[in-house]
């Protein structure tokens, strides 16, 4: 099963409505390849802290769907 994948090692990504957390960076991606298994990425924001969001477009939780973008 092919997966449509939103971020990937090393994209450089903004929170929409969490601005204060600065930019992040992709750090870690994983998925399963179980059918139906989570793909997931870590990224690490300016404020220091790590956060896991959901990576998988055709999930309504992807982290696209919460607000995170890609910045150039």
């Amino acid at each position: 099963m092919l997966r449509r994948l939103y971020l990937k090692l090393g994209d450089r990504v903004t929170h929409m409505r969490y601005s204060v957390w600065g930019v992040g960076e992709v750090i870690e991606e994983k998925h399963s390849s179980l059918s139906g298994g989570l793909c997931i990425v870590r990224i690490i924001f300016e404020d220091g802290n790590e956060r896991s969001f959901i990576n998988d477009m055709d999930s309504e939780c992807c982290c696209y769907y919460s607000g995170i973008r890609i910045v150039n």
